[in-house]
């Protein structure tokens, strides 16, 4: 049987992500039974949980089907997450959390392993209490939170900071109001990321002990633009985790929504920039007789444009692949990637002699969705259409 865990946030001590890129997790589970002792309930509780949460699990996949058995399910979950439970002599009332391998359940569910995701986007959770806005420069009950959250089917690839090292100077409370875009094109180069997602809480407290009201507010990219705000409160203190919980899964789904909507974007503007090609000069021939005849050198015309080109690498066949596919473009004299990330946005350099625009139509035609901004090509591979 699966084990299960606990994560309250007086354990926690330091800043650094739980691991949850293997793993869907379903909230929420309740079961009610009964057994014959207090020990077989619970075992019996956990079977049930198993059965249900597979059940919520392919319903929001939009998957139909009959639940697998006792055994196979227990291949599939890695964890039995308890949120509350009572135990009785003969019963067990309880509301689980359920996680499930990615790679085993995605066969059975006919969804990819991975699965879709956003491009990398470096997380900044901001707390204000008491007056005060903290994100990493000391430890707070919103990056525990964020610490806890299980992201591994969200479809947001949040890149979680540590807090250590320069991470409490560079990703604070009062960098996120600039908007220069070199300084966060070098920021966000440090963390492997391509935009920056910033969740902020405003907590304020009716009394000691009192109740505790949570201003959540859902908002992203270099200009730290709002896209959704909401409230949440509990009566005391002793709810603080368990508010700041809620709020963690509500933003994560703001920013879901807003990623299929298009509302969240890719900024061509946080794009990485290579630095400029050095400019060949020519060099005179030396000549055995001297001449009275004035030889002028001109500075010669460049046959063609240099273009940098950013696309998606899931994998290392990907990139050949995708040289390949932009080698093989009418007037591309010659592309090479410079920056490779396997996983992440790699980077290719090319030469081409025509019309940009021509360009972005023959790459479109070879089934790459294009995005320009000026010399700078951001392509994605074209999603099938819907039945296709």
């Amino acid at each position: 049987m699966v084990a299960a865990q606990s994560t309250p946030s007086d354990t926690i001590d330091t800043n650094a992500p739980f691991d949850a890129s293997g793993t869907y997790q379903i909230d929420g589970v309740m079961v009610d039974v009964t057994g014959p002792n207090a020990e077989a309930a619970r075992y019996a509780g956990w079977r049930v949980a198993q059965r249900k949460g597979y059940q919520m699990l392919a319903k929001k996949m939009g998957v139909g089907g009959g639940v697998p058995s006792d055994s196979v399910l227990d291949s599939m979950v890695t964890a039995i997450v308890v949120e509350n439970e009572q135990i009785g002599p003969n019963r067990y009332i309880a509301r689980l959390g359920v996680q499930f391998s990615r790679g085993k359940i995605g066969g059975i569910l006919g969804v990819g392993g991975e699965g879709t995701r956003s491009s990398p986007m470096v997380l900044i959770p901001i707390q204000w209490s008491g007056g005060a806005g903290v994100s990493f420069e000391q430890k707070t009950a919103w990056t525990d939170a964020w610490v806890r959250f299980r992201a591994g089917d969200s479809t947001v690839d949040y890149v979680r900071p540590t807090g250590t090292g320069p991470d409490s100077l560079l990703l604070n409370e009062g960098q996120i109001g600039r908007r220069d875009r070199g300084w966060w094109r070098s920021v966000l180069d440090q963390y492997a990321a391509s935009d920056v997602l910033t969740p902020v809480v405003t907590l304020t407290r009716q009394w000691p002990g009192g109740p505790v009201v949570g201003v959540f507010e859902a908002r992203y990219g270099a200009d730290n633009r709002l896209i959704a705000r909401f409230t949440l409160r509990v009566e005391s203190e002793d709810g603080l985790s368990a508010l700041l919980d809620a709020g963690v899964k509500r933003i994560d789904t703001i920013y879901q929504d807003a990623l299929k909507s298009g509302t969240i974007a890719y900024d061509p503007s946080l794009a990485y920039i290579p630095p400029p090609m050095p400019t060949p000069t020519a060099t005179p021939e030396a000549t055995d007789t001297p001449s009275d005849t004035v030889i002028t050198t001109e500075t010669p015309v460049a046959s063609g444009a240099s273009f940098t080109i950013q696309f998606d690498t899931p994998t290392a066949a990907s990139v050949s692949s995708i040289e390949a596919s932009v080698r093989g473009v009418p007037g591309v004299s010659g592309a090479t990637t410079t920056s490779m990330a396997i996983g992440g946005v790699s980077v290719m350099r090319l030469n081409y002699n025509g019309d940009p625009e021509v360009l972005r139509t023959s790459l479109q035609s070879r089934g790459f969705q294009v995005g320009r901004n000026g010399t700078t090509l951001r392509i994605r591979r074209a999603e099938p259409a819907p039945g296709e």
